[in-house]
């Protein structure tokens, strides 16, 4: 029996998670104003509109091109408090779903303005 190999890579986390949208600017408005993240301004001048956000210690790029079908496909953010989260989110008028059980974690989602599924996370 042959040991087992070594990984190709050593990973050390999640650097950015790459979302495609139909309109840049209300984009990085629902982020930035309704989620709460902050806009980078390290972000290259590439072809097509975009930004670049921060959201804890990670990134989500947002892309201005065509948005594929939801499929169930999604990117989580971790909160402190989910219910709070849902209730603040509902007084802006965002349709989100109620939180849910997910192992010993809670779960809710609700999509960007370009359709885009995200999950609203708490931790046990």
């Amino acid at each position: 029996m042959q040991p087992p190999s070594s990984p190709a890579i050593t990973s050390l986390g999640v650097h950015h998670v790459s979302i495609n949208v139909t309109d840049a600017a209300a984009s990085v408005d629902f982020y930035t104003r309704v989620l709460g993240l902050s806009e980078r301004t390290d972000r290259p001048d590439f072809p097509f509109a975009g930004a670049w956000l921060d959201v804890g210690d990670q990134q989500v790029h947002l892309l201005e091109v065509d948005v594929p079908d939801d499929k169930g496909q999604h990117f989580a953010i971790r909160v402190a408090d989910l219910a709070a989260a849902v209730a603040s989110l509902r007084a802006r008028g965002v349709a989100v779903t109620d939180p849910s059980p997910v192992g010993s974690s809670l779960q809710s989602f609700l999509h960007d303005p370009s359709g885009n599924r995200i999950e609203l996370h708490q931790p046990a």
